[in-house]
């Protein structure tokens, strides 16, 4: 939780950043809305950014007045505890994508785009390269952070470079100087215990022509499977990393705990490493569940999973 609220900080500063917002600067709004999960409290401040440059101006006034914000695109990957968020969070819907000509195949995705939708318009092109990600929710920002991945691949294998907000000034940075690992880069690592985050903005991939549509084929079975083996309910995704050599969702059944119920908050019957909204979940529904979880798979395996999740 931020530690500043909306009465400390000057109205000038309130007024200059309602400007950059779509709808203003919106007081105690629901997060829940803005997360795959639908859980979570409300934020003392919204902002809903859908232009880059307003992004940018909105980040660099924060800078100037040393003021911590809270940055969030898809929601995809994030529990947001029920007390809500202290403070601002920045609502990142800049979602303009651009396909430069020439060889190889290059896009540019701003990092508000939703990475399977631009996986999908990477296929309709006849361009392979993105098709793990036909089904994978987020936007590209989180996927560049978080290092997303399915079916082998991940975010970091077609990533060229990124233009980045750091400190206020706007670099770019090759995809090599992101330190990336399973699920993580030097970015998300940066986030632990930071209140004034770095922010992609954008994100340039290299594609590979697909004439025979192979890539295509692919994605249709990727589809196929995550259909036949994950929830649709409503949850975050994988809540926990997979540890070196094995699977987080094969020790969670091996335990015994698909169906393992706490309030509104399920462990999934259709696939372990999932924790899925019955409808009425809290955040501490979750955590509960995710704690419980944790002390059996360590007692009976010897393993402590990690959470994959970013806990707001």
């Amino acid at each position: 939780m931020l530690a500043t609220f909306a009465h400390e900080w000057p109205q000038k500063l309130l007024d200059e950043l309602a400007q950059f917002g779509r709808y203003g600067l919106q007081f105690n709004q629901p997060l829940a809305p803005y997360t795959s999960f639908r859980i979570g409290g409300p934020a003392e401040m919204l902002l809903t950014l859908h232009r880059i440059e307003n992004l940018i101006n909105a980040l660099d006034l924060l800078h100037r007045h040393r003021a911590p914000f809270l940055i969030l695109g898809g929601g995809s990957n994030v529990l947001i505890r029920d007390e809500g968020v202290a403070g601002l969070v920045l609502l990142n819907q800049c979602r303009e994508v651009r396909w430069p000509e020439g060889a190889p195949p290059l896009v540019r995705a701003e990092s508000g785009a939703p990475l399977a939708q631009l996986a999908r318009a990477s296929l309709g092109r006849g361009l392979a390269g993105l098709e793990w990600a036909v089904s994978v929710p987020g936007t590209v920002g989180g996927a560049v952070v978080g290092n997303a991945g399915a079916h082998g691949q991940c975010t970091a294998d077609s990533l060229r470079r990124i233009r980045l907000w750091r400190n206020g000034e706007v670099v770019e940075m090759a995809a090599h100087e992101l330190a990336f690992d399973y699920r993580t880069s030097m970015l998300k690592r940066r986030l632990a215990g930071s209140s004034r985050p770095w922010v992609v903005l954008e994100a340039l991939f290299q594609l590979q022509p697909d004439p025979t549509r192979e890539a295509q084929k692919r994605a249709e079975a990727y589809i196929a499977h995550r259909r036949r083996t994950q929830p649709v309910n409503k949850s975050a995704g994988s809540i926990f990393k997979n540890p070196p050599g094995d699977y987080a969702g094969r020790l969670i059944e091996a335990a015994g705990l698909k169906g393992l119920t706490i309030g509104g908050a399920c462990v999934s019957k259709k696939h372990a490493n999932f924790i899925i909204n019955l409808g009425d979940a809290t955040a501490a529904d979750v955590l509960a569940l995710m704690t419980r979880i944790q002390e059996e798979v360590l007692r009976r395996f010897g393993v402590r999973l990690e959470p994959e999740i970013q806990i707001i």
